[in-house]
């Protein structure tokens, strides 16, 4: 097969670079502050998704929906946060990619052993020329995911800053909460379906003369993705600016993460809100459905003046063209919806 999409690059660094820059805090747990934002997050979230699902299942089927959906709320706190990594990467048709992969491992181990964790993330690729990044999976069993698009349009600096970025998710203890954002997300997104479902059913009323569902439920249905977006967006500013900040600790890079911050902006019009986990129900590849990212210009604002104060050491990367997909092009790798309902 022939080579073909932009040249990525290898990755190289002397472990004798890295013996002096290992971070003083590793590997302890995540800061209680953080766990307590993030603990304080998936309750609001939980909340949220309780009060707007059940106040239009209570109008619709009575105390029966409203405790149908105390159920469902209760059962995504217990089992979002543990669905493994594999399963999230299947659906994806995501490849892992061996530790030999001497391009990509060993940038993986370097920041994995900088941020100290006790399990270096297993590294998969997507099949997608969507510029997407996310992690996923449980502490002892992370992961991380990067498309084709990105490690074909970014240099190795750039992606070095990104997945430093999801890096810092997983040191930071931020799985569990993004897991439930994901789960949840999916349901907040069906939500509207169903709202469009019952507008059908009451314009077929209408014109049989049929008993019509409430209006006020379907309007709640309908609104509530777009609320729920506008809180998740407000309470995971802190936790990003905060991967930020660890990554460009990890990385002692902070240009090449707003390098790429620009470039995802410039490439896609999508911010830096593409580099999330993937989600169904939406011409963006996240599985959370929520956008979680503040605007890209305000983390580069952060990040330039970072440039002028970090003390990190930073990684020696050598980069050198190869291409990462061969035989795979446009047509192959051309976003589109996938079973089940995936868009990547």
């Amino acid at each position: 097969m022939s080579a073909v999409g932009r040249a990525t690059y290898r990755f190289e660094v002397p472990m004798a670079t890295t013996v002096r820059t290992r971070l003083d805090f590793a590997p302890a747990p995540a800061s209680l502050p953080h766990l307590s934002h993030n603990t304080a997050h998936a309750l609001t979230l939980l909340v949220a998704l309780g009060i707007t699902a059940g106040f239009s299942a209570y109008l619709l089927f009575g105390i029966a929906g409203l405790a149908a959906v105390a159920l469902i709320v209760i059962g995504l706190a217990v089992a979002a946060p543990k669905v493994p990594a594999e399963t999230i990467m299947r659906l994806y048709s995501a490849r892992r990619l061996p530790a030999d992969e001497t391009q990509l491992s060993s940038l993986i181990e370097v920041l994995a052993w900088r941020a100290g964790l006790l399990q270096t993330p297993s590294l998969y690729l997507i099949p997608s020329l969507t510029m997407n990044a996310f992690a996923t999976g449980t502490t002892d069993r992370p992961a991380i995911a990067i498309t084709e698009g990105l490690v074909r349009r970014l240099s190795m600096r750039e992606l070095a800053g990104v997945i430093a970025h999801e890096m810092s998710h997983i040191r930071n203890g931020d799985l569990w909460i993004m897991g439930l954002a994901d789960v949840a997300a999916r349901l907040i997104h069906s939500l509207a379906f169903v709202a469009l479902a019952l507008l059908a059913y009451n314009a077929f009323a209408y014109v049989t003369g049929a008993e019509m569902v409430s209006w006020l439920a379907i309007a709640a249905l309908y609104v509530s993705p777009a609320a729920l977006n506008l809180l998740q967006l407000a309470l995971s500013r802190a936790r990003e600016f905060e991967a930020d900040r660890l990554a460009v600790a990890l990385t002692g890079d902070p240009i090449g993460l707003a390098s790429a911050l620009n470039r995802v902006d410039i490439l896609t019009g999508h911010l830096w809100e593409d580099l999330t986990p993937p989600m169904a129900a939406r011409r963006v590849p996240l599985p959370s459905l929520l956008r979680t990212h503040p605007p890209a210009a305000a983390r580069v604002a952060r990040l330039q003046e970072l440039a002028e104060t970090h003390g990190s050491a930073p990684l020696v990367i050598v980069e050198k063209p190869y291409v990462s997909l061969v035989g795979m092009g446009p047509a192959t790798l051309r976003p589109r919806y996938r079973f089940p309902g995936l868009w990547y």
